[in-house]
């Protein structure tokens, strides 16, 4: 059997084309889902406090985040306490792709 390396994203490691917004996606949903455990919310009243249908968050929160935005998501971390910063840098090499990251600080 042969093994391959695999990078740090899982989906591009499995051939999905839009691999960074699915990582992107899930570090959001892992510290949505975070959030709602510190506050020991069972997933009826966080739906209602997120203002998303309990099934919707149960999907988030299971993975199944294809359909909700990324935007949705950030808004969804502010509601439940979070201080969201989107930053943009410019880089050293500009001929040269970027790179999009989630930083929990």
């Amino acid at each position: 059997m042969k093994v391959h390396k695999g990078t740090k994203n899982v989906y591009a490691d499995l051939g999905f084309e839009d691999a960074d917004e699915m990582l992107v996606k899930a570090q959001l949903a892992t510290k949505i889902g975070e959030l709602i455990g510190r506050r020991h919310l069972v997933q009826s009243e966080a739906a209602k406090l997120l203002n998303i249908s309990q099934p919707k968050l149960s999907n988030l929160l299971r993975g199944n985040f294809r359909g909700i935005s990324e935007m949705k998501m950030l808004e969804c971390l502010t509601k439940l306490g979070s201080e969201v910063s989107i930053v943009v840098k410019s880089r050293r090499e500009p001929r040269t792709l970027g790179h999009l990251s989630v930083v929990f600080a």
